[in-house]
């Protein structure tokens, strides 16, 4: 007995590692279809105007794998961490004036200005980057985060309208024989225990609540807003049973329960109360609601993005102090991958899991989204301002009727781009570090 019981608990130990690692692979290729995806936004849009495109790479560092399809390049790199398209001449050529003086960064300058060149061939008069016109340029830079935010849509269209959001409906689960305070430790009823409202009206599980108070409803939700405000008032319930309409009266008691306040914290709160439990399930949102989530999701993530510094230094602070982080803070794809691998062990149905790693994966595209529109090179929303303050520089020259100025070199931006790097580089190390030091619990 005493070794089947313990096979048994090496056996349940072991699904559940065998599927928090299913998890974590899941959130892995979804992330690199995503990146894939990302990318694919940019060689569209690129190749359609004619811009000579040498590579699709997914990843960074050595080449794992490619293959050559007409004159582009595709493969996949040995770092998944993200993915990079090269186009010719993403910037004008460097003019012949050989290699100036300076310091660090103005060798940085010089190298970028050169690799540029070197993307730019003899028979590519026309087909560079840099030639297009300026809402063209933008096209292509706003690809790669478009088409996140077309999957997230997609993705949350999928769990809402398609796997549907759980919900409390009306037909009631449980009836509680006894009301029990909410401080109390027993957990079943005693004679001096008084019977519930519930139970006492003669409400039943599985009865599906059609009316309280005369007031049709259609959700559990709108049955206790009706109840928790009339304690101690007897209310007509109609429920449906058996295929027929049972009229029975209930009597709410004035009980402290927790509730849900206007900001959507839960308190405890002196409301009416009858004893009864709704029976959950899946329930098909409009097809709308995938994209509303996903709008609505995208300004709760800008506002963390609009913080990420300090926000990532109250991440550093928590991990040093020990002191619990907060589940809606920045993560890094350390703490992505072990939060869909938990989601994926938990002891809940398949549906729910594979819901919730589905969500979590349209929150990374959202957030891919929203990084790549901070307007700060390499990032794409750097390149939107540069094509931008270039189309500025054109208008305001032919408004004046002046020669057409030369194109925006943004090459001179590279120190820029460099402190940016070495923010997002270090920014990036302390969210690993404390995803797997102080990672984010949302379990217990």
């Amino acid at each position: 007995m005493w070794a089947d019981s313990k096979a048994a608990r090496v056996a349940w130990a072991l699904v559940t590692v065998l599927a928090f690692v299913i998890g974590v692979v899941l959130l892995v290729v979804g992330l690199a279809v995503s990146i894939a995806l990302h990318e694919l936004g940019h060689l569209a849009p690129a190749k359609r105007f004619g811009v000579r495109v040498g590579q699709y790479m997914i990843g960074f560092g050595p080449t794992l794998w490619s293959r050559r399809i007409g004159e582009t390049e595709y493969g996949f790199k040995a770092l998944p961490l993200g993915g990079f398209i090269s186009m010719a001449g993403m910037y004008p050529p460097s003019r012949a004036e050989g290699r100036a003086a300076g310091g660090f960064f103005a060798t940085m300058v010089q190298d970028a200005r050169a690799a540029n060149d070197d993307t730019i061939a003899a028979d590519d008069e026309g087909r560079a980057f840099y030639q297009l016109p300026v809402w063209k340029r933008i096209v292509v830079m706003l690809g790669g985060p478009a088409m996140n935010l077309l999957l997230a849509i997609v993705i949350l269209t999928i769990v809402m309208s398609g796997i549907g959001v759980q919900t409390a409906t009306t037909t009631v689960a449980a009836v509680s024989e006894c009301v029990l305070p909410s401080d109390a430790t027993q957990t079943e009823c005693s004679d001096a225990d008084p019977a519930s409202p519930a139970a006492a009206g003669g409400i039943r599980p599985g009865d599906v609540l059609v009316s309280v108070n005369g007031m049709p409803v259609s959700t559990f939700a709108e049955a206790s807003m009706i109840i928790q405000a009339s304690p101690d008032q007897a209310l007509p319930i109609v429920v449906e049973r058996d295929g027929r309409e049972v009229a029975l009266e209930v009597t709410p008691m004035l009980a402290e329960r927790e509730v849900l306040d206007a900001d959507g914290d839960v308190t405890v709160a002196e409301v009416g109360f009858v004893g009864m439990t709704a029976a959950v399930d899946y329930v098909r949102e409009p097809l709308w609601s995938g994209a509303q989530s996903a709008f609505d999701r995208t300004g709760q993530i800008a506002a963390i993005m609009w913080q990420l510094p300090a926000r990532v230094y109250e991440t550093a602070v928590d991990m040093v102090t020990g002191v619990e982080r907060d589940p809606n803070g920045p993560l890094s794809i350390v703490g992505a991958g072990r939060l869909a691998g938990e989601v994926a062990a938990v002891d809940a149905p398949v549906l729910n899991r594979a819901a919730a790693i589905l969500e979590l994966l349209a929150g990374l595209n959202l957030a891919l989204f929203v990084f790549n529109l901070i307007p700060l090179l390499p990032l794409d929303g750097g390149h939107v301002v540069v094509a931008l303050w270039d189309g500025i520089k054109r208008a305001w020259a032919k408004l004046f009727r002046r020669p057409p100025p030369k194109p925006v070199d943004a090459t001179k931006l590279v120190p820029v781009t460099f402190v940016v790097v070495i923010a997002l580089i270090v920014m990036g190390g302390v969210l690993i570090l404390a995803d797997i030091v102080n990672p984010v619990q949302l379990f217990g």
